[in-house]
């Protein structure tokens, strides 16, 4: 083939495609065999779509006529797709570290929340930050991502709770999503706390009276663009009638439901997210069988969260009965903070050790699966022709070296490239 193309990946040791036959998620032991290629090339167009994946030899055929912005020599290299982080929150002020030695003394996360830490002090310097300040730091936070693979990120609003905070945020989010090369799913968070002075019913009633209206008038006339809606289910937070009204509200003006569930105690989250169509619920750690099977019938992803199990010292979500009961299973770091962690690789390790994941299964949770519970597998999660060229060059003879190797994500990753074009060399 002839033609201007912007990239050729030449000859790599390894090629992880994760999908090979347009799958829109691997589950029930699908993962367990990941597509893999053996001394592989790949071609990205100047539309920023992938255009050919197969042997060296015959895309060398295929495009001898080809010309190309950029080939990068993968001799020895494995090329993976670009990681998707399903569950952050990635724009605050203010910082938590002294809540941490407070954890690592014996206190409880609900024990910090009820006296004024938590999410409640975050808050506070959130409300009082300016957007530009905003802004700066969740660029950064966005770059350190990007550094450790990551090229799809979901990013929440809900350190405002109230109105005039959360579109400051989501302000940030459409910023950033316009001006960085990461992918970005935005979710309105609003319902992330029950504010001071209100009940659960009351916020609830605010959000859906004023905050979704509003941002179904700033998502018509093209200022904000909201993917996904949230609401923190639990006990003491929002109740499941609030929350059922709360996703009910945000799935009526057009939002997948993506939100948390079944952390802390047993809500039966999992069943109201099957019965209303949720794309997504995160945490699952005290979620019941009669949860499981429901989100597995429903094609509801779950995304485990390893790092907040490991720091705040949880119950360890239940994986392998996720898994073998054929449920969706994605992976998010849930970058907060309370949970400072934004490199995939290190959440992948995690799962595979905390939680029981192979290794397949863990990276297909962390691509396919991640980009699915985003409502965005069609595009993002897999090497195939007509998805975007999203990928990770590492330097090593097997992939598996990028879950392995526990915290050498920086020594690995070589390259990160989105759209073709490459984003970070190392």
């Amino acid at each position: 083939m002839a033609g201007d193309h912007r990239l050729l990946l030449e000859n790599a040791r390894q090629a992880v495609l994760v999908c090979a036959r347009g799958e829109r998620c691997l589950a029930r032991g699908a993962p367990r065999g990941l597509a893999l290629l053996e001394g592989a090339s790949l071609v990205v167009g100047t539309d920023g779509l992938i255009k050919a994946i197969g042997p060296a030899d015959v895309i060398q055929e295929q495009f001898s006529e080809a010309t190309f912005e950029e080939r990068i020599d993968c001799s020895g290299k494995c090329i993976l797709p670009g990681l998707v982080d399903a569950h952050t929150h990635p724009v605050w002020a203010g910082e938590r570290v002294h809540e941490f030695a407070m954890k690592l003394a014996g206190a409880t996360y609900m024990e910090i929340h009820q006296a004024g830490g938590g999410i409640n002090f975050t808050v506070e310097r959130t409300r009082q930050a300016s957007e530009e300040e905003l802004l700066g730091s969740f660029q950064q936070r966005l770059q350190a991502m990007l550094r450790a693979g990551t090229t799809l990120v979901e990013c929440k609003s809900g350190y405002g709770l109230d109105l005039d905070t959360e579109l400051k945020m989501l302000r940030v989010i459409e910023r950033a999503r316009r001006q960085m090369p990461i992918g970005i799913s935005a979710t309105y968070c609003g319902a992330h706390s029950v504010p001071k002075g209100k009940t659960a019913t009351e916020a609830a009633d605010d959000i859906i009276n004023n905050h979704l209206p509003k941002l179904k008038e700033l998502g018509r006339n093209g200022q904000i663009h909201v993917d996904n809606i949230d609401v923190f289910c639990e006990k003491g937070v929002f109740d499941l009638e609030s929350t059922r009204r709360i996703l009910q509200g945000g799935k009526d003006i057009g939002l997948q439901i993506n939100f948390h569930g079944d952390e802390l105690h047993p809500m039966k989250a999992a069943e109201l997210g099957a019965e209303l169509g949720a794309r997504a619920i995160s945490h699952l750690e005290e979620v019941s069988d009669e949860g499981i099977a429901a989100m597995a019938t429903a094609g509801c992803s779950a995304v485990l969260l390893p790092t907040t199990a490991y720091m705040l010292r949880l119950k360890q979500p239940r994986a392998r009965k996720m898994l073998d009961e054929g449920v969706i299973v994605a992976l998010g770091s849930d970058f907060n903070p309370n949970a400072y962690c934004f490199s995939m690789p290190m959440v992948m390790h995690l799962a595979c050790v905390n939680m029981r994941m192979s290794m397949p299964e863990a990276l297909a949770a962390a691509t396919i699966n991640a980009a699915y519970a985003l409502g965005k597998s069609h595009t993002h999660g897999s090497l195939e022709v007509g998805k975007q060229g999203d990928l990770i060059i590492i330097n090593a003879s097997r992939w598996e070296h990028l879950i392995y190797q526990f915290g050498g994500h920086n020594e690995l990753i070589e390259y990160v490239i989105t759209k073709g074009k490459v984003i970070y060399k190392k």
